[in-house]
């Protein structure tokens, strides 16, 4: 597995870190940053995506939970990919997201995809800098009526968002952090 996670961080280095102090970014969180983390590159990535669900599937596989997801659409590919390697592998999981508004048509509602009140899910987050998105998912997913076990993130950017979000959950790990993509 540790082949795996240098092989991830890689592709990470590569295709989704970004530092220009020349000329901040604009993050999510509204902050500014001479950092950038944009996963979407390796997450939509054939060789990613493979990587990621090996990756996730090992972290989640004797947690007890029926599904894994998070706030679309940075945790839908975390979560695709997780459950794919789950099925693969005989222990099926399922995935599911969390909408950023509800719709006001079909079923509506926040959270979608194959899960019931009362499953224990783990939510997935590809970067997190406040926490916010990842508190968002959980609170969605518990007004659901899931039982969210802990939080897993792809990159900590470490300006204490993963704290946060460690008040809120039982359990939370990160994947990387933003010095392992400045290494």
């Amino acid at each position: 597995m540790q082949d795996k996670r240098r092989r991830l961080l890689e592709l990470l280095k590569q295709k989704s870190y970004r530092y220009s102090p020349e000329a901040p970014f604009l993050l999510a969180s509204g902050r500014e940053s001479p950092y950038y983390v944009d996963c979407r590159p390796v997450t939509h990535n054939a060789e990613g995506l493979a990587l990621l669900g090996e990756i996730l599937f090992n972290m989640v596989k004797d947690l007890g939970i029926q599904a894994v997801g998070g706030l679309t659409m940075g945790a839908d590919p975390l979560a695709h990919a997780t459950a794919l390697v789950s099925w693969q592998q005989g222990r099926p999981l399922n995935a599911f997201s969390v909408r950023k508004v509800t719709k006001a048509y079909g079923t509506g509602g926040l959270v979608v995809g194959d899960v019931k009140p009362g499953d224990r899910i783990v939510v997935l987050e590809d970067v997190v800098t406040t926490g916010g998105s990842a508190l968002k998912a959980v609170a969605a997913a518990r007004d659901f009526g899931l039982e969210v076990v802990g939080v897993i993130i792809l990159v900590d950017r470490q300006e204490g968002g993963r704290e946060a979000v460690a008040a809120a959950v039982p359990w939370v790990e990160a994947v990387f952090t933003l010095a392992d993509l400045q290494q």
